[in-house]
């Protein structure tokens, strides 16, 4: 038989699984458990390592605990085995849980969003387009309520009465001084049959009002896409005027070390000096200044977006492309209003055709109105329907139950209700003859809420095109501009950079370089805004072309 130490020697040569089965194998077990139980902070650590080491201890052990006759043994090895698997378990598991709140918090500040990515967030967590889907809804269960209407009421109704006194009688319509107790049932059901078409132009009603919202709905999502875009572009272009400031202030501070060396050089005055540091100044000024708009920039885009995090967000860079058929963005492709051979190609906003539930783009507005009118159109002719007679149809049964308080016998419970049962079915035919002029008053409005809708209808056709060609029309402008702004910035550089050449040759003045460098800047700051507005306008011509925007 082989030692203890010579066992687990073989174990420290040999990997854990390999030696506990050498273990297992080799030992007499039943005189091997207290040495193992001696040995065992050094087979349990081991078993932590991996699951895979884990299982293949447990394995071992358990191939053992079969070979083994001590109960007690046994009980004790499944204990070591279950804690050492039980404290490993913990381990993982708060080991994931830090690594995923770390990964969270990489992400959340590493991630770079694109603007289309914040708008389907800002579309996510709107607070307006929620109180919106809870307005559909509600119009759903309008409309629930209206098909409800076609099918038939039925109600149950039971009574208990005392009587003490002088009363009736319930059993012979009587008066009588005797104490009685009465108990009635009763279950009816009606339907009606004629109500002037009113349940089927209600229905319809509902049905227009359900689809109206729907497209409401769809409108408040672009307008919450419109208003994050427009928030991005403008983070994007305080990103950007920060950076030319930047670069403005480094350029002042390079012309001011040249200066001061000039200075130095009897090549220029104090005076020189001094105008040359009031406008590195100014520089860094102008810096805080974009850096402040550039954060209130950003906080406003989370405000679009619903999410007020402090951690700040890291915004893909917009490629502006001033050509019409540039691709720097997924809203630049089929967007430039031309065919092939440079005419231009229009796309009408649809008129009564609206079909379908819902419509994308400047649709959903059009379509939101188209509804409003076939709303106000049923609700006339629901109105209409209160002036014809209406016809309904009833039926029902009923039983009671009747005991004397004074008497010492009454009738059983159920012969009383056999033999009291009573049936009936009834037609009812209601004529509207006056009803002070109510329904004169109401068919009146609904005509007027009808024409209003109309109107509105109209007028939201106007300005739907008129938008959309405006819309095309500042891209054509923007366009031009942005043309002109590359001409112009390159014809600034070149005068900077001659004048900046004349101040070295001592030939111009501080004065002098400061304006072009003014002039300089305004021309970047203008053709960066001229091509960003080229983004803007194209997803506004896109949107009243009536594609969808995410």
């Amino acid at each position: 038989m082989l030692g203890c130490e010579e066992v687990f020697g073989t174990h420290k040569a040999c990997n854990e699984h390999n030696s506990m089965c050498t273990f297992a194998q080799t030992f007499n077990y039943r005189n091997s458990i207290n040495c193992f139980m001696r040995h065992s902070h050094f087979f349990l650590p081991k078993c932590q390592t991996t699951m895979i080491a884990a299982s293949r201890c447990s394995n071992c052990l358990m191939m053992m605990l079969q070979l083994l006759n001590d109960d007690a043994a046994k009980q004790t090895y499944r204990r070591v085995c279950l804690a050492a698997l039980f404290l490993l378990l913990v381990q993982l598991g708060l080991s994931a849980q830090t690594t995923a709140q770390v990964q969270a918090q990489n992400d959340d500040t590493t991630t770079v969003w694109t603007v289309e990515d914040c708008m389907r967030y800002a579309v996510a967590h709107s607070h307006g387009l929620r109180q919106r889907e809870l307005q559909l809804d509600n119009s759903e269960a309008t409309r629930l309520q209206a098909i409800g209407a076609f099918l038939p009421s039925v109600n149950a109704s039971i009574g208990t009465q005392w009587n003490f006194g002088r009363a009736i009688d319930p059993e012979t319509n009587t008066y009588t001084s005797v104490s009685t107790f009465h108990n009635g049932y009763g279950l009816s059901t009606s339907l009606p049959v004629f109500d002037g078409l009113y349940r089927v132009h209600a229905l319809r009603a509902a049905r227009a009002d359900m689809l109206m919202q729907k497209n409401a709905l769809q409108a408040e999502r672009d307008q919450m896409a419109l208003e994050t875009y427009q928030a991005y572009v403008n983070v994007v272009y305080a990103q950007e005027a920060v950076r030319l400031a930047e670069e403005k202030l480094s350029e002042s501070k390079m012309i001011l070390q040249q200066t001061q060396v000039m200075e130095e050089e009897g090549l220029k005055s104090p005076a020189d000096v001094a105008q040359v540091e009031a406008q590195v100044a100014s520089d860094e000024l102008m810096l805080t200044r974009q850096k402040g708009q550039r954060e209130t920039s950003m906080l406003e885009l989370r405000k679009v977006m619903n999410r007020p995090s402090p951690q700040s967000l890291t915004l893909a860079s917009l490629t502006p492309d001033p050509s019409p058929r540039g691709e720097g963005s997924i809203y630049l492709q089929g967007m430039n209003g031309n065919n092939e051979q440079g005419e231009e190609v229009t796309t009408p906003l649809p008129d009564k055709e609206v079909q379908g539930g819902g419509s994308a783009g400047a649709r959903s507005l059009l379509a939101q109105s188209f509804y409003a009118v076939e709303s106000a159109r049923h609700s006339l002719r629901a109105t209409r329907s209160s002036f014809f007679p209406s016809i309904s149809l009833s039926a029902g049964i009923n039983s009671s139950y009747y005991r004397n308080l004074d008497a010492a016998m009454t009738s059983p419970f159920r012969n009383q209700l056999k033999n009291n049962l009573g049936k009936y079915v009834s037609l009812n035919l209601s004529i509207p003859i006056f009803n002070r002029l109510g329904n004169i008053a109401s068919l009146r409005r609904a005509r007027n809420n009808l024409c209003i809708a109309q109107e509105q209808y109209a007028a939201k056709q106007t300005e739907l095109e008129v938008l959309r060609q405006q819309a095309w029309l500042d891209v054509l402008v923007y366009q031009k501009e942005a043309t002109q702004g590359e001409r112009k910035v390159a014809a600034d550089s070149l005068a900077y950079e001659l004048t900046r050449q004349q101040y070295a040759q001592g030939l111009a003045s501080p004065i002098d370089l400061q304006t072009s460098a003014a002039i300089l800047l305004q021309s970047r700051a203008a053709l960066l805004q001229s091509r960003l507005m080229i983004f803007v306008k194209k997803l506004q011509r896109r949107y009243y072309e009536g594609l969808n925007l995410i």
